[in-house]
């Protein structure tokens, strides 16, 4: 029996490993209450068993939980800061080596293929080699594809748009060439085992939607799964207060360096 929102909680987790607990409960059942509405459930068990029984609904539902948001070079500004001063920063650090760097959260790969057109420009694509990971299927598959409306590509520079993208109608499908550069995986940020000793990790405007206590749990992986001095890249609301306590520094707004030497 599913009377409340702790037992609806209770039973998405036994159905999709996500637990609602690690979300604000006030924006997130906002959202789903909304869903239950959409789809003529009377309550929480009689959506429970739509779930259960309608795979369209369940993968709907899984897609609008996560919350996915994406544009390419989304806060122009950063990207600068990330082309000028982070991206030398890391080639000077690490020998001028290929790069290994995770896009985390990464929604319908608008920001991998951003950072992959970025890195072209210091080093041959051969060499660039991405992880993104995300924990809905959905738009996993959706980035795969690499099919976009121009909207999404309004911040990306012009440059990037002519020479790696194809127009197709009113859609913008963007090069294998670019397509190659990029590992798509399924993962779930509070369950999964973290990639190891990435130099730049890139996880921006997903946080804001957790806890605090996952909040501080994913910060913790974070410095697990980067190097020494290497870079975590977050969000434009999504300032770390108290970053020392992760052994995290301010390298830039929004730009923070794995130190363990901080006590």
């Amino acid at each position: 029996m599913i009377k409340d929102y702790e037992d609806f909680k209770d039973a998405v987790l036994k159905l999709s490993t996500i637990d609602l607990n690690a979300y604000k409960e006030r924006q997130m059942k906002r959202r789903i209450d909304s869903l239950i509405r959409k789809n003529n459930a009377k309550d929480y068990e009689e959506f429970v068993h739509i779930l259960k029984t309608d795979q369209a609904i369940y993968e709907e539902f899984i897609n609008y939980l996560t919350i996915n948001v994406s544009e390419f070079y989304r806060n122009p500004a950063q990207w600068k800061v990330l082309e000028e001063e982070i991206i030398p920063y890391l080639l000077e650090k690490f020998s001028g080596r290929n790069l290994k760097i995770w896009s985390a959260a990464c929604s319908t790969g608008d920001e991998p293929y951003s950072l992959a057109m970025l890195l072209g420009k210091f080093m041959p694509l051969s060499q660039v080699n991405i992880i993104a990971t995300d924990i809905d299927k959905q738009v996993l598959e959706a980035a795969k594809t690499g099919l976009y409306r121009e909207k999404s590509l309004s911040g990306l520079p012009e440059d990037f748009k002519r020479k790696y993208f194809k127009q197709n109608g009113a859609s913008f499908q963007i090069t294998d060439t670019i397509k190659k550069c990029i590992t798509f995986k399924q993962m779930n940020l509070l369950k999964d085992a973290y990639p190891t000793g990435c130099d730049l990790i890139v996880c921006r405007n997903v946080l804001i939607y957790f806890t605090d206590d996952a909040k501080h749990q994913i910060y913790r992986k974070f410095n697990g799964a980067l190097k020494k001095d290497g870079i975590l890249f977050v969000g434009s609301t999504e300032q770390i207060i108290g970053s020392g306590q992760y052994k995290l520094t301010s390298l830039r707004s929004f730009f923070y360096r794995k130190d363990d030497d901080l006590l």
